[in-house]
C-alpha cells in the first residue's frame, strides 16, 4: 500500500502542474468539509447545548446568528494555512489570497460583533427603562465604528499594507467624512440631547403638525424616528427634527392620569333673562340647584334690603338669571360626575361675547386618559348641557337653516 502510495506521488511530481491542481482541489475539498462540519456538528451541538441552559428559550440568541458567522471562518483560516504548502503557485498569487482569506476573516469578525451588538440592544429593550433611556441610537453608532475598523483593515489587507499608513492618512480625509456623516453626527447629538433630558420616549404620544404626525413614539434610532399615526401610517421624523422643530408631546397628560376638556357651547344671548318668581320655583326641582339657589336668594335679599327706599325699584336690586343660575348647576353637574377629576382643575365660564352668540365654556379633566372613554365622558357631558338647557330659558344660537326659513315663510 505504501509503495504504491510512493508510486502514485512520484508519478504525479513528474507533472508539477497536475500535481498544484490537484493539491488546490484537495485545499478546497479540505476546507469546504471542516465548514460542513464546523456548521453540521460542533454549531448544532453547541445550540443544542444552550438549550438546555437558561437562555435556551431566549430566541434573541438564536436570531442574531453570532455562533452561525462565527464558524465562516474556519474555511478562511484553512485556506490561508494551507495555500503556503503548495508548491508551484506563484508566491504573489499565494500573498493576494492569504490577503482575501484576511479579508474575509475580518469582515466575518464585523459581521458578528454586530450580531453581538444587535442581541444587547435587543436585551436592553426588554428592561422597563428602555422606554425612558433607549440606547438603540448608540447601538448604531459602535456598529457603524466596528464597521469603518473592518473596513480600513480589509483595504489594508488587501493592498498588503499596514493599517496605520491608511489611518495616517484619515487628517486629510477628515473634512470629507465630516461632509459623508453630517447628518450622523447631527443625529448623535441629537440622540445624546434626547437621551440625557427625556424628550421623548417609546410609547410617548407626539403631535408634529408640519410633518403630519400625531401618533405614538414606536422606535427610536439613530437617524430617525418612528411614529405610528393613529390611522395607522407610519412617519419617519429625523431626529434632529426632535431638538431643532417644535411638537408636542403627551407625556404630561398621561402621567397626571386626566385629559383636559376644553370646549364652550354658543348661546342665544337673546334667551338670557333675570328670572321670575314661578322660574325660581320651577327650578328649585334640581336638586344640585336647592342649596345654590336658597343662598343666592339668603344674599340677594340681604343686599337688597340695605338699599335706600328710592332705590328699592326692581332697576336697582340684584336678582338672579337665568345664565347664572345655569352656570352654578353645571359646575355643581361636573362636581358631582363620577367621570371628572375633583383634583384638577374646574371651571365653567363665559367668555367674550361675539356676533355667534355668548360662548358658554367648560374647562375640566375626565379621571382617564383612554381616548374612547375620554370621548364619551366628554360627549356625555354636552349632551345632558345641551337637553337640560330650555328648563332655564336659554337657547343654542346657531345660523338659520332651510328648515328655520321655510317656517319663517309659512308664518
Amino acid at each position: 500500500m505504501q509503495a504504491q502510495y510512493d508510486a502514485a506521488l512520484e508519478w504525479l511530481e513528474s507533472y508539477p502542474e497536475l500535481y498544484t491542481l490537484l493539491s488546490v482541489f484537495l485545499l478546497l475539498v479540505a476546507a469546504w468539509l471542516a465548514n460542513w462540519i464546523v456548521k453540521r456538528v460542533l454549531v448544532r451541538g453547541l445550540y443544542s447545548a444552550l438549550r438546555a441552559t437558561p437562555m435556551g428559550d431566549d430566541s434573541a440568541l438564536f436570531d442574531s446568528r453570532i455562533i452561525a458567522r462565527l464558524a465562516n471562518i474556519v474555511p478562511s483560516v484553512i485556506i490561508s494555512l494551507g495555500i503556503g504548502f503548495i508548491d508551484g503557485l506563484p508566491e504573489e498569487l499565494v500573498i493576494v489570497v492569504r490577503n482575501v482569506c484576511q479579508s474575509v476573516i475580518t469582515l466575518v469578525v464585523a459581521m458578528a460583533l454586530s450580531g453581538v451588538l444587535s442581541l444587547i440592544g435587543t436585551l436592553y429593550e426588554r428592561r422597563p427603562k428602555a422606554r425612558v433611556r433607549p440606547i438603540k441610537g448608540y447601538v448604531q453608532v459602535v456598529r457603524i465604528v466596528v464597521y469603518l475598523i473592518a473596513l480600513i483593515l480589509v483595504v489594508a489587507a488587501l493592498l498588503d499594507r499596514s493599517p496605520l499608513i491608511l489611518l495616517s492618512g484619515l487628517g486629510a480625509m477628515a473634512a470629507v467624512l465630516i461632509l459623508i456623516f453630517q447628518d450622523t453626527l447631527l443625529s448623535l447629538v441629537a440622540s445624546v440631547q434626547i437621551s440625557s433630558n427625556d424628550i421623548v420616549r417609546v410609547g410617548d404620544w407626539v403631535e408634529m403638525p408640519q410633518l403630519n404626525a400625531d401618533g405614538d413614539v414606536i422606535d427610536i434610532a439613530l437617524h430617525t424616528v418612528k411614529v405610528q399615526n393613529f390611522d395607522k401610517t407610519i412617519t419617519n421624523i429625523p431626529t434632529k427634527r426632535f431638538i431643532s422643530d417644535s411638537f408636542k408631546n403627551w407625556r404630561g397628560m398621561r402621567d397626571a392620569g386626566g385629559r383636559r376638556i376644553k370646549r364652550h357651547v354658543l348661546l342665544d344671548q337673546n334667551s338670557i333673562h333675570f328670572l321670575n318668581a314661578d322660574e325660581l320655583q320651577h327650578l328649585y326641582r334640581f336638586s344640585l340647584l336647592q342649596d345654590y339657589l336658597q343662598d343666592k336668594e339668603a344674599e340677594i335679599a340681604e343686599w337688597n334690603s340695605k338699599l335706600p327706599e328710592p332705590g328699592r325699584d326692581p332697576v336697582n336690586t340684584r336678582r338672579i338669571t337665568n345664565i347664572g343660575t345655569f352656570r352654578a348647576y353645571l359646575d355643581c353637574y361636573l362636581r358631582n360626575h363620577r367621570g371628572v377629576r375633583q383634583d384638577l382643575h374646574l371651571v365653567v365660564r363665559q367668555l367674550e361675547p361675539t356676533s355667534h352668540g355668548l360662548p358658554l365654556e367648560v374647562y375640566c379633566f375626565t379621571n382617564t386618559t383612554i381616548w374612547q372613554d375620554y370621548e364619551r365622558i366628554q360627549s356625555d357631558i354636552f349632551d345632558h348641557l345641551l337637553a337640560i338647557l330650555p328648563e332655564f330659558g336659554l337657547r343654542v344660537f346657531q345660523h338659520p337653516g332651510g328648515a328655520d326659513v321655510r317656517v319663517s315663510k309659512t308664518s
